[in-house]
């Protein structure tokens, strides 16, 4: 999508930001080593090649297609990436991990994500596009232009979520999606980061409504769509903080929250432990 001009940056700021991930330079990079969390890089989809220390290579195509000419990708393409997200997960459960936090990194993805949701929600496309990047008011009249035309282009099925996936969103929303599918089936919580996680985590809710109870929505976007995602699930996050970068950053920033919570479930007395009398006078 990133050809439609889309976005304030170029596509290949996607590679150039992978490779930050795997220097540890970026911002949940930063978020990470201050809550003690591992960092997995996974290539599902780079356009460019990429062979480095720290990302793994589980690349299912060269980027996404342009969802306005052709589908983003087959249906085969889709289940690929979920399975790569999937596997990620599996991956970490064994090795101990208790709860997991999925992010990403691609230009134009929040026209994917608007496209998405647009297709489950049926809501009209400019009350779910925002300023992505930072593009302006003509750019971003633009950017509904070219979503609603790839949306009657494509004719996804809101009804068949793997359908919607695999015409209108990216391998990383596949990725994403498998990865919140392994974390119900691994009873792990997943903290949901902003608009492009939602999406994802509302696709893996239309696939497996199950999938609910294991989400905890670690922030509120700037990106309007990302209110409408919410509503969609049901959701209330637990910061709002003015956010729009992605990468899992602000799911990284609430989740000291998350272990304040649990830690006081699990320590905190009850009135009756404690000797304090819970009757009023």
């Amino acid at each position: 999508m990133a050809e439609e001009g889309v976005s304030a940056f170029p596509q290949e700021v996607t590679a150039q930001m992978v490779v930050n991930f795997a220097h540890g330079g970026a911002a949940i990079n930063v978020f990470a080593r201050q809550i003690g969390a591992q960092v997995e890089v996974i290539d599902v989809g780079v356009v460019s090649s990429l062979s480095l220390p720290g990302v793994v290579d589980a690349k299912v195509r060269a980027g996404t297609a342009n969802m306005v000419q052709e589908d983003a990708m087959s249906r085969e393409e889709a289940l690929s990436a979920i399975n790569v997200g999937a596997d990620s997960v599996g991956r970490l459960a064994e090795k101990g991990a208790k709860s997991i936090i999925v992010g990403e990194m691609g230009i134009a993805n929040t026209t994917a994500s608007s496209a998405m949701l647009a297709a489950f929600t049926q809501v009209p496309v400019a009350t779910v596009v925002g300023a992505g990047t930072g593009i302006n008011s003509a750019q971003q009249a633009h950017k509904v232009a070219v979503i609603e035309q790839a949306l009657h282009a494509r004719q996804a099925d809101s009804n068949d979520p793997l359908d919607v996936l695999s015409k209108l969103g990216g391998l990383e929303f596949a990725a994403m999606t498998g990865a919140y599918l392994a974390a119900a089936a691994h009873r792990l919580p997943a903290i949901v980061d902003g608009f492009i996680a939602t999406v994802a985590a509302l696709t893996a809710c239309r696939l497996c409504p199950a999938v609910r109870g294991y989400l905890i929505f670690g922030h509120r976007s700037e990106e309007p769509g990302h209110a409408t995602a919410l509503e969609a699930l049901q959701a209330e996050p637990l910061l709002a903080l003015g956010m729009r970068l992605g990468e899992g950053s602000g799911a990284a920033l609430a989740f000291p929250l998350v272990q304040a919570a649990a830690a006081m479930l699990k320590e905190m007395a009850t009135f009756t432990q404690a000797g304090v009398s819970s009757h009023t006078a």
